[in-house]
């Protein structure tokens, strides 16, 4: 067990190594890595999500739909909060580590060949291994942006963009339209296009991209089925939908506002891929029950986990706070120096007592924010701010003031978090 867990250890280090923080765009290193492969990516029906913030739980509301209609299903998802295997799940299940190593034994040289990228790689691997599982249907989702993202090879049966937000400026531009033209890059001819935007500009402005990109229909949530009547607490959220066969209630474990148009327009997505893979509407919100998905408000004892890392995720947090009543809350906080850290602690101030300021060990050197930045604002603010280099002992202090710890900021905050305190992401 332990040479298996060196050589697994050795391989994702290795694998990591080819993560440079430069983000090399286009398809072709993705094309000619698959075709090498034998071009699994085409052997599998794939649901394809981009946005900016909501994929991961509409992915996962999609995998459990799909699953209850008694299909396999494989989900690839990034990134991860502690394991690396997380990426890649099938039935919910994660991915061998000696497959890992087998993989990556085999192709390295190809991968080196090709200068083929970190997220390249593990795109390319998550196809070829739901291949090998024969998984029925594949919930994918996209890395960063959608148009140039190396999941965009596929061609899916409905492609899904769930919100358009500000983030990533430098690689997807500096507008909500010039991001959301990127998102739609996903959109393709021939297969339905989900539309989970609220604005309605910038949904128009979507739903334009998928006709010219030949899409066979337009499935624009909020202004076909809109979730009405949402209420969200400690127990998830619940709403009704708007459908031309009449109305819908709906509720799922995951709380927040937001999550009843993820988990909505997740459900409306499966609903358009059509037989098999839909198992209608009382089989759908059934297995809405069985949804989890770590680092999304996720409560475990005092402690409160949520990955956003821009500043209307934040808003989102900061709602769903006020709508969870409890002790005071103390936020414990990384934000990577190129994401909008002023305006995440702005969005949050209103709902917690005080911020620890800290920064996560995974987080690259190279994209690591100041503190003593960070610091001077918040205090300048009128804010309760500390700053605790160290970040186990940040955990310590946080938790030393009582009530409710909120971690956030990145993946890298809440896993290093998860990490220390033994909570796995992946329920064992």
């Amino acid at each position: 067990m332990g040479d298996d867990l060196t050589a697994y250890r050795a391989a994702l280090d290795a694998l990591f190594a080819r993560t440079t923080g430069v983000s090399k765009f286009g398809l072709e290193r993705t094309e000619a890595f698959l075709a090498a492969l034998g071009r699994p990516h085409l052997a599998v029906p794939v649901l394809h999500v981009a946005g900016t913030n909501g994929k991961g739980s509409t992915c996962a509301t999609m995998d459990a739909v799909l699953r209850a209609a008694g299909h396999r299903v494989g989900r690839y998802t990034s990134p991860h909060l502690v394991d690396f295997r997380e990426r890649f799940l099938v039935d919910g299940r994660p991915i061998p580590p000696g497959w890992v190593v087998e993989f990556l034994g085999r192709w390295t040289p190809t991968v080196e060949a090709l200068g083929v990228t970190f997220f390249e790689a593990t795109t390319a691997m998550a196809f070829q291994w739901f291949v090998e599982q024969q998984v029925d249907i594949a919930v994918i989702e996209t890395g960063l942006g959608g148009r140039l993202d190396s999941t965009n090879v596929v061609q899916p049966l409905v492609a899904t963009v769930t919100s358009i937000g500000i983030d990533h400026v430098e690689q997807l531009g500096p507008t909500r339209e010039l991001i959301a033209a990127e998102k739609a890059g996903i959109f393709k001819p021939g297969a339905t296009a989900v539309i989970g935007e609220p604005d309605a500009d910038v949904a128009g402005l979507l739903a334009e991209h998928a006709r010219t990109r030949g899409a066979s229909a337009i499935v624009d949530l909020w202004r076909t089925s809109p979730p009405r009547g949402i209420s969200t607490g400690a127990d998830g959220t619940s709403f009704e939908l708007e459908l031309p066969e009449g109305r819908q209630a709906v509720h799922t474990p995951l709380s927040g506002l937001h999550q009843a148009s993820n988990c909505a327009v997740a459900l409306l997505s499966v609903r358009a891929a059509g037989a098999p893979w839909w198992p209608g509407w009382s089989t759908a919100c059934a297995a809405l029950d069985g949804v989890t998905l770590p680092g999304r408000f996720q409560q475990v004892g005092n402690w409160i986990f949520d990955v956003a890392h821009n500043a209307d995720g934040a808003s989102v947090l900061a709602s769903t706070l006020g709508r969870v009543p409890g002790p005071p809350v103390t936020a414990l906080l990384c934000v990577l120096g190129d994401k909008d850290w002023r305006g995440i602690m702005a969005a949050l101030a209103p709902r917690v007592e005080r911020f620890v300021l800290t920064n996560a060990p995974t987080a690259p050197t190279s994209r690591a924010w100041n503190l003593s930045e960070a610091l001077d604002h918040g205090r300048g603010q009128g804010w309760v701010v500390e700053a605790v280099p160290d970040f186990d002992e940040a955990l310590r202090v946080a938790q030393s003031h009582g009530g409710r710890t909120v971690v956030t900021g990145s993946f890298h905050t809440v896993g290093d978090a998860m990490d220390r305190l033994h909570v796995s992401p992946l329920g064992n």
